[in-house]
Parts: structure tokens; C-alpha cells; sequence
């Protein structure tokens, strides 16, 4: 059940071919370890090595008649093998093979993650650094509220892919295990010594402790790892849908020539690819809740979770990889607008620097009830009659006679505001801090900037 837009490495990987190749890389594994501690013949195992192979269509044709798809697998194999087959699969039950090899197929497709990962990292730091200096409104609640920078507002994504890059990797690890335990976790027939034989050969550890199946904690971990991740993207996508709305039109995604936006409405410029990301990122977030119900299984091992993981892992790592692909270009390509940031800003005529003005009333010897009245109700004025909150001010002998024309103009000083950006940016960014001067990268490093 793969999409038709996945890319096409990841596509390969959960392939037919390539998850029939894992398991057989882990049956071979297997008997080669055997043969070395001497419970299958050395020659059985040079033999499968030499021969096993199968044919897809062949082990579909078998698992029609027998209805199991491990012994369709060993039978197509043994068919190609010929004598020496007997020692193949010698000692296994099917889900040492299954979650073996699933563990390697999930390591394979969370190595195309991690690099998409490092890749948005990347993007968003550069363009986190271009509009570090960048002035706009911050917004609580869709509302003005005080000001920021451009440049911090995706410093916050990329703080957040920091912490998302670390979770992913403690979820990937904790999935790099193996199981050679038998049918009900015992080792009734090989020994945990040869489990972790087994599981070295394949750069796998041995789970401490299995029942016929890996625990599926560790596959809900990942699945809700992988949520959150998207989450980020949805995030981040959404932000982004905000900034493009008519009424606001401070950032939007890029909009090529022949592109068109609407059949009916030739001056539509939709955020198409900032939708598709949220809502592709709720089908992740829902296969991690089935991720959750796979948890709780029968006793040592029932196969309620295996009909769902046959979709939810190769759909979930696939929309993941390919949430994060597109994000990147999302970040990468996007149109900024500063002047429309700045006159969206300078909008309400200082209504955003009523919180400073109240401290620095306060700060001059008013009471905080008091101060915090006279503000106001200038604010509540200059909002419902538009007009300039600044001259109001300036103009109420109970501030002037008060405060100083000085004071009161310094509570309405952009720079003041943002006057920590430059200390929050060196510790987001820890590594490369000291390099950056006024949030302009290396004069190479320009590529792909999209500015209007």
C-alpha cells in the first residue's frame, strides 16, 4: 500500500523483493551461525548460500494454497536449493525471521529519515539566520501581541527538529533488535547465546527477553516518534498558512509561473503544499494509535497487530520521508515579505507596546492597578475608534505630567524589544552562533533564497 508520490529508495524498501531479500538474509545468517557452533552441517550452509533464492510470483503462488506466507517463503527457497533445504530455517519459528528482518527493513527506512531530518536542520537554520533581524508581530490567540523576529519564529522550528532528531534516533535504536527465542520465547530450540550470534551478524542486538514476538512497546515508541515529527511539519505548515492568508500576507509558499491556483478563480494562490503536509500528517498521528493497540497481545503472541503493521510502518516511514522532503522545499523556496511584516506590525499604531509602556509607568512610580487602567483604556480606545495609541498616550497629563517624554518614547522602541534576539539565537544555535554577523550567512551560501 504505497502512495503513488513515494520517493522512490523508500519505495524499494518495502518492496516485495526487498522484504523477502531481508528475510533471507536473515535465514542465512542464521544457518551460517548454526554451522559454526556445528548443529548444521558446514556444507548445508555453504550450499543455501551459494543457492537460496526464490521468485516473488512463486511464493505468492504457494501462500494461495497453504495460507502462510513464512512457509510459501522457505518452501519457494528450498525449491531453488534442493537437498541441503532441510537445514534451512532449521531451529526458527516464522517470527524469529519476521521481526528480525522487520527490524532491519525499519532500520533501512529510518537511515532515508535521518538524513531528511539534518536536511530540514539544515534549511531552517539558514533561513533562521537570514531573518534573524527580520521585525514582526507575534500573535496569541490570532491577536497582536508583542513583537518578533521572523528569523526566531523558525529558530523555534528548529529547535523543535533538534529535539526531533534525538527522539528519532533513540526510537531507531531501540528498534535495532532481534529475536531467535522460539515459538514462545524460551529458546527451547537454539540458545541465547546463538541469538546473539545471529543478531551480531546482522549488526542487530538480541532483545533481553521475547516472547514469540518483539515486544511491540518498542514499534509504538518509533510510530509515535514518527508522529511527532510530523506534527512538527504540521506545525510548521500551518504557520505557514496563516502567514499566506489574504489578510495577512507576510510569507507564502512558492507560486511558479504556469501555476495555477483555482479552475474557477484566476487570482487564486492556494497554499496547496502547506495543506497537503497537515493533512497527511494525521494519517501518521492515526497509525500511531494503532501502533498503541498492537501493544497489548494474547498471552505470547497473537497476529492481530501483524495485519496492521503491514500498513501503518512502510505508510507511516513513507509519509514521513516524504512530509519532511517536501517541508524542506516548503522552507526552502518560500516567498518573504519584510515590508508587509513591518507594516502589519506598525498596523494597530503601538498597541503592541502597551506591556512595556505598563512596566515602565509602574517602574515611574504608579501603581500597577493604576497604570495598568490609564493603559488600557487608551488601548481600548485606539482600537475601537483607530486611532493612534502612541499620540493618545503622549497626550494624557495623567502619564505626561508623570513620566518622562523620554521614557514614555523609549517604551515604544522597536530595538528594545528585540534587543535578546541575538542572545537567544547563540543558544539555539550553540555551534555556529559566533560565525553569524547580523543573521547573514557566508557569501556562498545563497542558494534557493526566495525573497520578495
Amino acid at each position: 500500500m504505497i502512495p503513488r508520490y513515494t520517493r522512490p529508495e523508500m519505495a524499494t524498501i518495502w518492496s516485495d523483493e526487498n522484504r523477502f531479500r531481508t528475510w533471507l538474509a536473515v535465514e542465512v545468517a542464521a544457518t551460517e551461525t548454526l554451522a559454526t557452533a556445528g548443529i548444521v552441517p558446514k556444507e548445508a550452509a555453504k550450499a543455501i548460500r551459494a543457492r537460496a533464492d526464490f521468485n516473488v510470483q512463486r511464493i505468492f503462488e504457494i501462500e494461495a494454497e497453504v495460507k502462510h506466507d513464512v512457509i510459501a517463503f522457505t518452501t519457494a527457497v528450498a525449491e531453488i536449493v534442493g537437498p541441503h533445504a532441510r537445514w534451512f530455517h532449521y531451529g526458527l519459528t516464522s517470527n524469529d525471521v519476521v521481526d528480525t528482518a522487520q527490524a532491519l527493513l525499519i532500520q533501512q527506512a529510518s537511515a532515508l529519515i535521518s538524513l531528511d531530518l539534518q536536511r530540514l536542520s539544515n534549511v531552517l537554520e539558514r533561513r533562521a539566520w537570514e531573518f534573524k533581524d527580520t521585525p514582526m508581530i507575534g500573535r496569541t490567540h490570532g491577536i497582536h501581541a508583542e513583537p518578533i523576529t521572523f528569523g526566531l519564529k523558525i529558530a523555534n522550528w528548529y529547535s523543535e527538529t533538534q529535539r526531533n532528531i534525538a527522539r528519532f534516533k533513540m526510537a531507531s535504536e531501540d528498534l535495532r533488535v532481534g529475536k531467535f527465542s522460539g515459538a514462545v520465547g524460551t529458546f527451547a530450540h537454539l540458545t541465547p547465546e546463538l541469538e546473539e550470534q545471529i543478531c551480531a551478524r546482522l549488526g542487530l542486538k538480541a532483545a533481553a527477553v521475547s516472547s514469540q514476538v518483539i515486544q511491540r512497546d518498542r514499534h509504538a515508541f518509533y510510530l509515535a516518534t514518527l508522529a511527532t515529527i510530523v506534527s512538527t511539519l504540521d506545525k510548521i505548515a500551518t504557520e505557514i498558512r496563516h502567514l499566506q492568508r489574504t489578510e495577512v500576507r507576510e510569507a507564502e509558499e512558492f507560486f511558479s509561473e504556469k501555476q495555477k491556483g483555482s479552475s474557477a478563480m484566476p487570482h487564486k494562490r492556494n497554499p496547496i503544499t502547506s495543506e497537503q503536509i497537515s493533512g497527511l500528517a494525521r494519517v501518521v498521528r492515526g497509525n500511531a494509535q494503532a501502533g498503541f493497540e498492537n501493544v497489548a497481545l494474547w498471552h505470547e503472541r497473537d497476529i492481530s497487530h501483524s495485519s496492521a503493521e503491514r500498513i501503518i510502518i512502510p505508510d507511516s516511514t513513507t509519509l514521513t520521508n516524504y512530509l519532511l522532503h517536501k517541508t524542506s522545499n516548503l522552507i526552502e523556496t518560500m516567498f518573504v515579505y519584510p515590508e508587509r511584516m513591518k507594516a502589519n506590525l506598525d498596523s494597530t499604531r503601538g498597541l503592541v507596546f502597551s506591556g512595556q509602556l505598563l512596566l515602565d509607568l509602574v517602574e515611574s512610580g504608579i501603581s500597577r492597578e493604576d497604570a495598568y487602567r490609564l493603559v488600557q483604556s487608551h488601548a481600548m480606545r485606539a482600537w475601537r475608534e483607530d486611532l493612534d495609541f502612541h499620540e493618545l498616550v503622549v497626550n494624557d497629563p495623567q502619564i505626561s505630567g508623570r513620566v518622562q517624554r523620554a521614557k514614555i518614547e523609549k517604551a515604544f522602541d522597536l530595538k528594545r524589544q528585540l534587543q535578546n534576539i541575538d542572545k537567544i539565537f547563540a543558544r539555539v544555535f550553540v555551534k555556529t552562533a559566533a560565525s553569524k554577523k547580523r543573521g547573514t550567512l557566508a557569501s556562498g551560501d545563497k542558494k534557493g533564497k526566495r525573497r520578495r
